[in-house]
């Protein structure tokens, strides 16, 4: 018996019990559809987080020094020079301050706004543009001028959208508004467009702080953040003589990081999905027995007219295959579907894999022909003359 014929065989199997054969494949459906959700949920997700990271730029480096001593201290000045003897790797710096404050607009209080202070780089190394006004400048840090750059949600919730020009306060001091930071997020209040960047000289007295312990620095290329990071790491260790007193991480070292946890997060899905694929093998296995029972006198005719013990067996097996291939497009299609609709519901982007559609695919059709050999050697091993005589 050739291949085609025992597919047309196996369809004609499938047809005559439409509902036992769909029960059957169910395990199959599910278990292929499973696999295409979460890994495009999974895809999404990752491809919705690198495309902010990318966004908040690659060549970024955060630098945190811990250890303060009277004899062992790093202040800005500092850093300032050791940017300027490796201009080579770093493009910009700037001293980062958080300032913990809520400023007030009048008679309202923003509470769950940040207050950042930064210097006149911060805006290149951020890649921001304003909509109105201008960023802050040298001469507003070094003279610790009393400027502010306040986020879109501020401008309007409190500007009605035209701030420049105008003043708040923040822990009792009188800020003036000289720009307005274009659209980062959505424009609510404890997004990204709920900020306040002003001098960080200013901000290390609003907060008390007689040095700055973090900075950003910006590598001139992505191809020289590595090597940055052990300039400044070399650096710095070569002041506290530990490299506890500091810790030195890359954006792009955070990427990394969140690759290899959706990769693992993804192993682990999949695994929990390939369960419903198991089920369904063995669901297929039970109804291929089921069926060598029901067909024994069958099989008893056709052996005894000639048919070889292989022939018996590819038909089994084929009609197996075919069923668990049948359920595997179908829940490709499902999937697919269903991927689409659960992406835009949860509002991030669909990221449907080919990859995963080819190998669900694979070990469904795969799991069939698995599954329907045992029941497919115990239909070729029947003694031709015990079958016929099977009711």
């Amino acid at each position: 018996m050739g291949i085609k014929q025992a597919f047309s065989l196996a369809l004609k199997s499938l047809m005559t019990s439409k509902m036992r054969s769909f029960l059957t494949m169910l395990g199959i459906i599910i278990g292929v559809a499973a696999v295409i959700i979460l890994v495009s949920l999974v895809n999404g997700f990752k491809s919705d987080m690198l495309t902010t990271f990318e966004d908040m730029g690659l060549n970024l480096i955060n630098v945190n020094i811990f250890a303060r001593g009277s004899n062992r201290q790093v202040d800005v000045e500092d850093m300032y020079e050791f940017a300027e003897e490796n201009s080579d790797y770093i493009e910009y710096i700037s001293p980062t301050v958080t300032v913990q404050a809520a400023p007030k607009f009048g008679t309202d209080t923003a509470e769950s706004t940040s207050i950042t202070g930064v210097n006149e780089d911060y805006v290149y190394i951020q890649n921001y543009e304003l909509t109105s006004g201008r960023f802050l400048q040298y001469m507003d840090v070094q003279t610790r001028q009393k400027s502010c750059v306040i986020g879109s949600y501020l401008a309007e919730e409190y500007f009605d959208g035209n701030p420049v020009g105008q003043s708040f306060k923040i822990n009792g001091s009188q800020f003036d508004v000289v720009g307005v930071l274009e659209e980062q997020a959505d424009s609510t209040e404890g997004s990204a467009d709920d900020c306040i960047y002003i001098p960080y000289t200013l901000a290390r007295t609003l907060s008390r702080m007689g040095t700055v312990s973090s900075y950003i620095v910006y590598a001139r290329d992505k191809e020289l953040v590595d090597p940055t990071i052990t300039l400044i790491k070399n650096y710095l260790y070569g002041i506290f003589s530990s490299d506890s007193a500091y810790r030195v991480m890359a954006l792009a070292q955070i990427v990394d990081t969140v690759n290899e946890l959706m990769g693992t997060l993804t192993v682990i899905l999949v695994g929990i999905a390939g369960i419903s694929l198991l089920v369904g093998g063995i669901g297929i296995m039970n109804i291929m027995l089921v069926s060598v029972t029901e067909r024994t006198r069958e099989i008893g005719i056709r052996k005894s007219i000639g048919a070889k013990r292989s022939a018996i067996m590819s038909q089994f097996v084929v009609e197996a295959a075919t069923t668990s291939a049948i359920g595997g497009i179908i829940g490709i299609v499902l999937g697919i579907v269903a991927s689409i609709v659960v992406c835009r519901l949860m509002g991030i982007g669909v990221s449907i894999s080919v990859l995963s559609i080819i190998v669900a695919f694979g070990v469904s059709a795969g799991i069939g022909i698995m599954f329907g050999y045992f029941p497919a050697s115990k239909a070729s091993k029947l003694n031709p003359i015990e079958a016929l005589r099977h009711d």
